[in-house]
C-alpha cells in the first residue's frame, strides 16, 4: 500500500511553545517543495511551515520548535493590528481618521480636519467593520478609476477591466489579457501613492516587463516615483493591519 494512504492526515497547525507562550504554526504541504521551509507573514503575522510530501511530521515539530526563537522575534515585528471599531483611528488617503459609529440609516460621511478629521458610519454596532471596509473599497475604486481615466488620456490605452482584491503580497499587477488589479487598501494611502501605483500598472498595458524602457515610461507618466516607492517601502506592510 502505498505510503501516502498509511500516513495518518496532518493537523491543520502545530503549536510550539516559546517562554511560557504556545505559538501556532500552520501546516502546509507540497509536492515540488524540496525542503522544510518556515515563513512568516509580515502582513497578518501567520506562520506557516511548508514540507516536502514525504517528510514526517515529527521532523517538521522539531524543525518549527527549534526556530521558536525566530519565530517568535519575527512575530515581535508585526505591527498590531487595528479593528474597524468605535474609537478607532483608521488611515483615509494618509490623513487618520476617528472611526464613529452613529445610529440610524445613511453613507458614511467624512466630518472635520487634520487632527479633528472624523469617519462617521451608520449603522448597528455589529455592522460597523463591514461597513466602514465597504466604504473604503469604494472610495479606493473610485480614484483608481478616476486615475486610470488620466493615464489613459496619457498612454492612448485602457485596461480591459479593473478589479479590487485584498492582496497581500502585491498592491497592483497587470494580466496578459489587460486587466488590472490593485488592493482597495491604497486608499490608506497618500493619494501620490494611490496614483503611483495606477501608472505603474498602466505602463504595463504596453510593456509587460520591468525593463529600462518600461522605467523610462512610468518616469515620464509620474513624477513621484521614487516617493511613492519610498513611502511604500517604510509603511507598505502596516497598510495590512487595519480591519
Amino acid at each position: 500500500m502505498p505510503l501516502a494512504l498509511l500516513r495518518r492526515p496532518d493537523p491543520d497547525h502545530i503549536e510550539v511553545p516559546h517562554e511560557g507562550a504556545l505559538l501556532r504554526v500552520a501546516l502546509r504541504r507540497r509536492d515540488t517543495a524540496r525542503r522544510i521551509t518556515l515563513r512568516v507573514s509580515s502582513a497578518t503575522g501567520e506562520v506557516v511551515l511548508t514540507l516536502p510530501s514525504r517528510t514526517a511530521l515529527g521532523t517538521a515539530q522539531r524543525f518549527a520548535m527549534s526556530n521558536a526563537g525566530w519565530i517568535a522575534a519575527r512575530l515581535a515585528r508585526v505591527p498590531e493590528r487595528v479593528a474597524f471599531e468605535q474609537g478607532s483611528n483608521v488611515p483615509l488617503r494618509g490623513v487618520p481618521h476617528a472611526l464613529v459609529q452613529r445610529p440610524g440609516r445613511g453613507a458614511p460621511r467624512v466630518e472635520g480636519e487634520g487632527a479633528e478629521a472624523v469617519l462617521s458610519v451608520a449603522c448597528e454596532p455589529a455592522h460597523l467593520a463591514r461597513r466602514t471596509q465597504d466604504f473604503l473599497a469604494r472610495e479606493a475604486r473610485a480614484d483608481i478609476a478616476a486615475a486610470v481615466e488620466r493615464y489613459s488620456a496619457k498612454l492612448g490605452q485602457r485596461p480591459a477591466r479593473i478589479t479590487l482584491r485584498d492582496t497581500r503580497s502585491r498592491w497592483g499587477s497587470c494580466t496578459a489579457r489587460g486587466e488590472l488589479n490593485f488592493s482597495w487598501r491604497l486608499i490608506l494611502a497618500p493619494p501620490m501613492v494611490l496614483d503611483y501605483l495606477v501608472a505603474h500598472e498602466m505602463a504595463h498595458l504596453r510593456e509587460m516587463n520591468h525593463s529600462p524602457r518600461f522605467w523610462a515610461l512610468l518616469r515620464d507618466l509620474c513624477p513621484h516615483v521614487d516617493a511613492a516607492e519610498a513611502w511604500l517601502k517604510r509603511n507598505g506592510t502596516a497598510l495590512h493591519r487595519y480591519g
